[in-house]
């Protein structure tokens, strides 16, 4: 069954992660374009600032996405302050940068019950509660959904869950006909305070994986995904060429994918004490990370709103990782 999408402006968007970043870009996006917005995320007094921010459009709900009762509340409240949920964003996530052999376990755990059992926590609650009315379920993975990610190893393979896991949901919904449009949006490295966020086990304070984009263009796929039914979306040009390389020319990865490392981090400046594996950090309420500011235009991510351009777009990247590959093969 084909879901019918509401315009933004009749829309409710439950938003997890919304206290920073990208989960907060996505809000204040919404919100403008007229959307009422439920913030969730584990910082109550900094989403109870967003929300008099934002106005009466918005209101927010503590929890946190590794625990089912948290995320069920949440809903519960959305439902009784605005009625019911029409578009559900996953956004919650968190970081570490570290070799893989040097990823401490309960770190990595700690890391996998945010990024993917807090994912299918937020689907399990989100079909409960779309799939009568019909809406948009929207799950955050990333360009390391589709390929290995070197130093960020574990982050990647948390991705890659949520990759298979969103489009497994996606066939079922689809064979008991639910009117739900499921969409994994896949961004690039994107300005957010997620590296200081981070466990960092690197020499140096954590930088975000280059190229950067701004988080608008992340919410702008995200707030186009809730009007428009989308299977994925990957947002910036040079992330997608990343991945047609890598998947065109595995080989090229293999061998050169350690020079990646040193991009990660910056020796000449302190780490950023703490993180926020298992609590805030209590300096939520931003969207960016003021550190390395991100490209706020992206010739991709246009053509991809707009269905004429998107084969100009393709064509012109796979030209470009063919010609990556045939210089890598002739040096």
């Amino acid at each position: 069954m084909r879901p019918h999408l509401k315009p933004l402006d009749q829309q409710v968007m439950l938003i997890t992660g919304a206290s920073s970043g990208i989960g907060l870009a996505t809000a204040r996006m919404a919100a403008e374009k007229g959307a009422k917005v439920m913030l969730v995320a584990r910082d109550g007094d900094a989403l109870a600032s967003i929300a008099r921010d934002i106005g009466s459009n918005a209101d927010f709900a503590t929890a946190d996405v590794t625990d089912l009762r948290d995320v069920q509340r949440a809903a519960a409240k959305a439902v009784e302050r605005f009625g019911r949920i029409d578009t559900w964003v996953n956004a919650a996530g968190v970081a570490i940068y570290a070799k893989l052999v040097d990823t401490p376990m309960d770190e990595h755990e700690a890391l996998w019950r945010t990024n993917y059992t807090g994912t299918v926590h937020g689907c399990l609650v989100a079909v409960e509660n779309l799939q009568r009315e019909g809406g948009a379920l929207i799950s955050l993975g990333s360009i390391v959904s589709d390929i290995p990610g070197p130093g960020m190893g574990a982050y990647a393979a948390t991705k890659h869950a949520v990759k298979g896991y969103v489009g497994s949901l996606r066939i079922e919904i689809e064979a008991d006909r639910l009117p739900i449009s499921v969409t994994l949006v896949k961004p690039s490295g994107t300005d957010t305070p997620v590296a200081q966020h981070a466990a960092n086990h690197l020499d140096g304070e954590a930088l975000l994986p280059p190229p950067v984009y701004d988080p608008d263009l992340v919410a702008r796929a995200i707030v186009d995904a809730a009007v428009r039914p989308t299977r994925d979306v990957t947002v910036g040009g040079m992330g997608k060429l990343q991945v047609l390389t890598a998947q065109h020319f595995p080989a090229l990865l293999d061998r050169f994918g350690g020079a990646l490392l040193p991009w990660l981090r910056d020796p000449a400046r302190a780490k950023t004490p703490g993180n926020n594996l298992t609590a805030p950090q209590g300096d939520d309420g931003r969207e960016r990370s003021g550190v390395q500011p991100g490209r706020r235009t992206s010739v991709y991510a246009t053509a991809g709103r707009h269905p004429a351009l998107t084969a100009t777009a393709v064509g012109a990247t796979l030209g470009l990782a063919a010609l990556a590959g045939l210089t890598a093969r002739r040096s």
